[in-house]
């Protein structure tokens, strides 16, 4: 009768007040609340900024972004290059050929050892070109003397590279893969950071040599534009693609944000939520998994209120029935207590201990229906002036544990409370502490300012 009651005490702490020891549950004194306030919401704010960075939608944008970027960026390098090839050959070409054309008319027409007036000026007539590259004539006069004139005075051998020169003067073997000595050799530089086409080219049979410079300043003017137009090309790409990856992430994620939704609508115990399909893609697989699963868990937790429906009833019905017989028999004990003293000593004992327990039963027995009407949302404080300290000795006392249990509890503390459920809170506590801590243990009562 004893562990019965115990075990029903320990089974319905809810009867009592469900925070019995908040005195504990204070902050220490001296704590600042507001600086722990303020650290909690300055995490809270670094979370929630670590959520949108890793968030489903942003990493999409992202790797829709990047695929962009990286598309637009090889098609514009792409681009970028052929056209630069494209143009610096065509003027390239186009310079040479003239040149040569040049070097054949003009310079050929010059006799072995020209005067250095007759260089200069056939480096000026070569120099009127359209495609405006600059001409440099070298020979030697008939004193035998080198002679070097430029059409604009300006143009030296210093701005022909050695290797060009080398190349240039090196006679070939004439064979049936080599028709002629020489040759026209170009090569493009950039001196002082300006791009130039140098090239050269000697006479056939003994004549001066000729070199040509030609600015590629407009060229790299063009490439430039270009390059600038591709970039533009690529930025509005890439904002066109990140508007893009924004739309289609927002239709990807539209039903997962409807799922997740639903599923904390479940969460929060709306065990009829369910999610509108539509489709046959993966989502829609999802969406049906998931009304499935919430069928599921309705009818479970549907069946398992039945049975807690059903026990509570059966509790209530056993309860009822057995106050019945209890009546009687309380009403019988009492009649025997009192009868105690006429009684045979042999036998008074026994019938102070069935006097004892039967009072212990119909305490478990009202415990019993004190449940079932909590359950029931019918429960009702019975709201009191008592004596803590008195309220602790008669729990242990009625429980036999006053040989296991050291009580602390100063008289005087009285607070307004339902006798019952803290006899009730009491026995779990101590109950507890006995089974799981062993004796002895000890109870004080204390006043603490709340």
């Amino acid at each position: 009768m004893r562990a019965a009651a115990a075990r029903q005490g320990r089974g319905r702490a809810l009867l009592a007040d469900p925070d019995p020891h908040r005195a504990r549950r204070r902050l220490p004194a001296g704590h600042p609340v507001t600086g722990r306030g303020e650290d909690t919401g300055r995490l809270g704010g670094w979370r929630a900024v670590a959520a949108r960075l890793t968030s489903l939608r942003l990493r999409l944008v992202a790797v829709f972004a990047a695929v962009a970027l990286t598309a637009a960026v090889s098609a514009s390098g792409i681009a970028y290059w052929l056209n630069r090839d494209a143009v610096l050959t065509r003027a390239q070409n186009a310079a040479l050929n003239d040149f040569r054309q040049a070097m054949e008319r003009e310079a050929g027409s010059l006799p072995l050892r020209p005067e250095c007036d007759q260089l200069e000026e056939t480096a000026r007539r070569m120099a009127r070109s359209p495609h405006n590259y600059r001409v440099l004539l070298l020979a030697v006069n008939p004193e035998g003397e080198p002679c070097a004139k430029s059409s604009d005075g300006e143009f030296s051998m210093s701005a022909v590279p050695g290797a060009l020169t080398a190349a240039v003067e090196k006679r070939r073997e004439v064979n049936a893969a080599n028709r002629f000595e020489y040759h026209l050799y170009w090569q493009r530089t950039t001196p002082g950071g300006d791009p130039y086409l140098v090239g050269g080219a000697k006479v056939m049979g003994g004549g001066p040599t000729g070199y040509m410079l030609k600015s590629l300043d407009a060229e790299a003017d063009d490439l430039n534009s270009l390059a600038w137009s591709l970039g533009i090309a690529t930025l509005l790409a890439l904002i066109g693609s990140a508007l893009l990856a924004q739309a289609a992430a927002t239709t990807v994620l539209r039903p997962v944000q409807r799922l997740g939704d639903a599923a904390r609508r479940l969460g929060e115990g709306q065990l009829d939520t369910r999610l509108r399909v539509s489709g046959t893609d993966e989502l829609a697989d999802l969406s049906r998994t998931f009304n499935r699963t919430a069928e599921s868990l309705e009818a479970r937790v549907e069946e398992l209120s039945a049975r807690e429906a059903a026990s509570r009833r059966f509790v209530a019905d056993m309860s009822h029935e057995l106050r019945t017989p209890l009546t009687a028999i309380t009403a019988v004990t009492e009649v025997l207590e009192e009868e105690t003293d006429s009684l045979d000593p042999m036998i008074a004992p026994a019938v102070q201990l069935v006097v004892t327990e039967t009072r212990r039963l119909n305490d478990l027995v009202e415990n019993l229906m004190e449940v079932t009407r909590f359950d029931a949302g019918t429960a009702r404080l019975v709201l009191d002036d008592v004596d803590v300290a008195d309220m602790v000795t008669a729990c242990i006392d009625v429980r036999a544990w006053l040989d296991a249990v050291e009580v602390d509890a100063p008289r005087g503390i009285v607070a307004r409370l339902d006798p019952r459920r803290l006899d009730v809170i009491l026995a779990n506590l101590i109950g507890n502490a006995l089974k799981h801590g062993g004796s002895p243990v000890r109870v004080a009562v204390r006043t603490e300012d709340a």
